[in-house]
């Protein structure tokens, strides 16, 4: 791949542009916001001039219900040798252009499984898809130069290339994303309007459920307009779990031995089996997840004393596997929690506390 135009200068157009430049690319940038395609250039992601000639490779990069549009737009002006979209939402878009009659040779629906809480060129990273997921979707109309060209822009952007059918992707990007960001706007709202009291109990758990719910909803919108099916299916299954969990918890208030033991039961599974799910969710680099030992460390918040803690970890040749701060509500401190492998736990800790760290059980 030598040129590639980008319509959409937004997080994930203008990363994969930033990926591709900086692999020698020449990247042209559209936007119907000039100002957002200006940004992205100037963030080096490639020219805000037109493309001088028919591009390798029109990467899609707007909204899913704008996707099918915008493809037929490009195709009929002829503006390259194939096509691709972004988009989060995969049946759609591909049952629109065929509805319009486009040719779906020169066309693969992809779907990269990277983003941020924040949107907008100023966001993007050129290492934003690094050994991330990025879906590809051929029909069986996809001529085999465009799926090619797919691979290869995947692989310049660092992702590890996934092929599904295309309603299968719509139905797991529901369960893994899109039920997902609105279960965690759901518990968020329970804050809106709580106590300012009960609110400064907020403690990790809470930061962990809410954190997506910082998204930018106009965004989630399109998303969810485009996916309303799946995700309503999903949510159908989760409203029975919650209905019956209601149930088990208002028999644990019983009188009644024996209510008390079914709710107690019933409440117990919902958590195993919630246990059970969350074990199949990869680990480090997609691989098994592991079980890792932490050793938790009280630490003042002022510069510097995280690139001391790491350093120091990395003295005593201990790979820290993965990592959590837990902030103080009361006090200038956090508790930052290590994730490191069983057999280096005594190590790290007796190197630690060596050091002076205060470590916590």
């Amino acid at each position: 791949m030598r040129t590639a135009l980008v319509i959409g200068a937004g997080l994930v157009g203008t990363s994969a542009a930033l990926a591709l430049t900086a692999s020698g690319v020449d990247v042209r940038l559209s936007d119907r916001d000039d100002s957002a395609a200006r940004t992205a250039a100037a963030l080096g992601a490639g020219s805000a001039a037109p493309p001088d000639d028919t591009v390798d490779l029109v990467i899609v990069a707007v909204p899913p219900a704008h996707v099918a549009a915008t493809l037929a737009d490009a195709m009929t002006r002829g503006l390259g040798r194939g096509y691709l979209d972004v988009a989060s939402v995969k049946g759609g878009p591909r049952r629109e252009l065929e509805a319009l009659g486009c040719d779906l040779s020169a066309y693969i629906g992809t779907h990269p499984m990277a983003g941020r809480e924040r949107s907008g060129p100023l966001a993007a990273t050129e290492d934003l898809f690094d050994g991330r997921p990025w879906v590809l979707t051929p029909s069986p109309a996809t001529d085999t130069d465009v799926l090619n060209l797919a691979l290869e822009l995947v692989a310049l952007c660092g992702a590890v290339p996934v092929v599904m059918d295309t309603d299968a992707h719509d139905r797991a990007v529901a369960l893994v994303s899109h039920t997902p960001q609105l279960i965690s706007s759901m518990v968020a709202a329970r804050l809106e309007h709580a106590d300012d009291s009960a609110v400064r109990l907020c403690g990790q758990g809470i930061l962990d459920v809410t954190r997506i719910a910082g998204s930018e909803p106009a965004m989630w919108m399109d998303i969810l307009a485009a996916n309303p099916g799946p995700v309503a299916d999903v949510l159908a299954d989760l409203a029975a779990d919650l209905g019956s969990t209601v149930e088990a918890l208002r028999a644990l208030q019983s009188a009644d031995d024996a209510k008390r033991r079914g709710g107690a039961a019933a409440v117990e599974d919902v958590l195993v089996r919630g246990r059970a799910g969350r074990a199949k969710v990869p680990g480090k680099h997609g691989a098994a997840p592991k079980a890792y030992e932490v050793v938790a460390v009280l630490i003042g918040d002022q510069p510097g004393e995280l690139a001391r803690l790491f350093a120091d970890a990395g003295a005593a040749g201990v790979n820290i596997e993965d990592v959590r701060i837990e902030h103080s509500t009361a006090q200038q401190a956090g508790l930052v929690h290590l994730f490191v492998e069983p057999r280096s736990a005594h190590t790290l800790a007796a190197a630690l506390r060596d050091r002076a760290w205060s470590l916590r059980p």
